[in-house]
């Protein structure tokens, strides 16, 4: 436990005798029924707390004398002092302003105010550090994740039910990687309040056998940084050089130990930037706080890779392109369950893409987009000399499109299905040229693969004592085949420009979508901020 909760602890010890010794023993029925109306009256406006209140007869959990009120109160105040560690808002649980309120209840009508708004404040609190502050659709409606959240009533009697601050504790969420995120914070708060990492470089950029002031400041940079030892060298050597190599692997960089500006622009984002980002990510894991499986796939979107994950560890993963950054081909973010492959797949081409791209092109001309049949409503290939496209409009066009199976195939040779409402999949692509550039956002909406026929091996391994050669047989035959895995795995969408690796690494990546500075905005509508912290 910090000093600081010590003393607060101390603190509101005191705090508890007078709230003990505040009432006096005279008329002392008469004062109970005055508190109980003013519980009754307070938990009225919150249909939860009411139902509470009046299971207990309005007795009191927080402002009363016994023990146990006082453990709950000191619970709360010592998880209020640390609300702000977890990027809450400090200000809404500020546990001085709340022992001051406390303190100025002298009558038993205000003690049972305050001893609902202690209630309201905890049903606050166990939502926000649980499942997070936001409602993420609301900020942006890519975003559909469905955040698992928990009964409102159930938090207050659980709490009730239990040790105090075992509850308490038990409350954010319990992942590994949300540990890491919390750590990282509080190192970069620490760091910030020291000073951030000094003074930026300048300059267009610095290659290897520079030297000078620009490779003074880099070098600096990095020794603040942590890439690397403090060292005298004033020439871009190989000790700088392969520093740089690190960052840029930790910033999704090409990793060519050249300082370019895209590199420099990122070694020169503050401190207090990249605090933002962290504080987003431990929000966008509170609205994953659920079993997220095993096995499981996890597809970062701005990170540009799908991995396969088991046991929290990573046991394959490959490179990706995701949706384009145009407000309709954007990557959405969800989770849902993989059922099954489809080798040799077939493309059957989504509506949107028909009437926007296809029909003006077959308009034009009515041998456009020749690779793919047009069908009507039974799946019957119909000959395109036989209609007037020019007829139709976006509305009004009557038939389907498909692309059979090949090797020019737009979904390449293998897809990977997980039923869901916004018809998104992962799968191959003859277009293996995009998987070198640093930035990877090119498709319509599904993720691409770079090495789906590994993919696809990982994933049959578990039901195939010889999965590649399963899957090349049917890859052989050229017919469409549908393999169902023995066991679902989960597959998680998700967008974290700033993560951890299992070493405590911290990595940034660009906001592709502009997604996180909404949800930074968003938080600090709430109160949240970024703090510097000493010690």
């Amino acid at each position: 436990m910090t000093t600081f909760n010590q003393l607060l602890l101390r603190k509101f010890a005191l705090l508890a005798f007078v709230i003990a010794f505040a009432v006096p023993a005279h008329d002392a029925s008469a004062q109970t029924t005055a508190f109980r109306q003013a519980v009754a009256e307070g938990a009225s406006q919150d249909e939860v707390l009411a139902e509470f209140y009046r299971g207990r007869e309005f007795e009191g959990i927080w402002t009363g004398a016994t023990g146990r009120d006082r453990a709950r109160r000191n619970a709360l105040l010592a998880a209020f002092a640390s609300a702000g560690d977890h990027g809450l808002p400090a200000v809404q649980y500020d546990p001085n302003a709340l022992m001051a309120r406390l303190q100025a209840a002298n009558t038993p009508a205000e003690k049972g105010a305050m001893e609902v708004e202690m209630s309201r404040l905890f049903l606050s609190y166990a939502r926000d550090i649980q499942t997070g502050i936001l409602t993420p659709s609301r900020v942006v409606s890519e975003i559909r994740r469905e955040v698992p959240l928990r009964s409102r009533l159930g938090y207050i009697q659980g709490f009730v039910e239990s040790s105090p601050a075992s509850y308490l504790a038990s409350l954010p969420p319990s992942s590994p990687e949300y540990a890491r995120l919390l750590r990282e914070k509080l190192n970069l708060e620490r760091l910030l309040a020291n000073g951030g990492w000094g003074a930026t470089v300048t300059g267009g950029g610095l290659a290897p056998g520079a030297s000078g002031a620009g490779v003074v400041a880099l070098r600096d940079r990095l020794v603040a940084m942590g890439y690397m030892e403090r060292s005298a060298t004033q020439t871009y050597d190989a000790t700088i050089q392969a520093a740089v190599q690190r960052f840029q692997q930790a910033h999704g960089l090409t990793a060519d130990g050249e300082a370019g500006a895209g590199t420099l622009r990122e070694l020169n984002v503050p401190v207090a930037s990249r605090l933002q980002q962290v504080i987003v990510a431990m929000e966008r894991e509170r609205w994953m706080n659920r079993p997220r499986g095993e096995r499981h796939v996890w597809v970062n979107l701005v990170d540009f890779t799908a991995a396969i994950m088991d046991n929290d560890r990573v046991t394959y993963q490959t490179r990706s392109v995701i949706g384009a950054t145009a407000s309709d081909r954007q990557s959405p973010e969800f989770s849902d369950v993989m059922e099954y492959m489809v080798i040799n797949p077939s493309w059957y081409v989504p509506r949107s893409i028909i009437v926007n791209e296809y029909l003006p092109a077959l308009q034009r001309n009515r041998n456009a987009v020749s690779h793919i049949e047009i069908t009507d409503s039974r799946g019957r290939a119909i000959n395109r000399s036989n209609v007037n496209f020019s007829q139709f409009n976006a509305s009004t066009f009557p038939y389907s499109m498909r692309q059979p199976p090949s090797r020019g195939n737009a979904l390449g040779l293998v897809k990977f299905i997980f039923p869901n409402q916004y018809n998104i999949y992962l799968h191959d692509t003859p277009a293996k040229s995009l998987f070198g550039r640093e930035v990877r956002a090119f498709s319509h909406g599904c993720i691409r693969l770079n090495d789906p026929f590994d993919f696809a091996y990982a994933l049959l391994a578990v039901q195939e004592a010889d999965p590649e050669g399963y899957f090349q047989s049917q890859l052989r035959t050229g017919r469409e085949a549908r393999v169902n895995l023995d066991n679902p795995v989960p597959v998680h969408l998700v967008y974290r420009t700033a993560f951890t690796h299992t070493t405590g690494q911290l990595n940034f990546r660009g906001d592709v979508y502009n997604r996180d500075s909404r949800i930074w905005n968003a938080l600090a509508n709430e109160g949240v901020a970024v703090r510097a912290i000493g010690g």
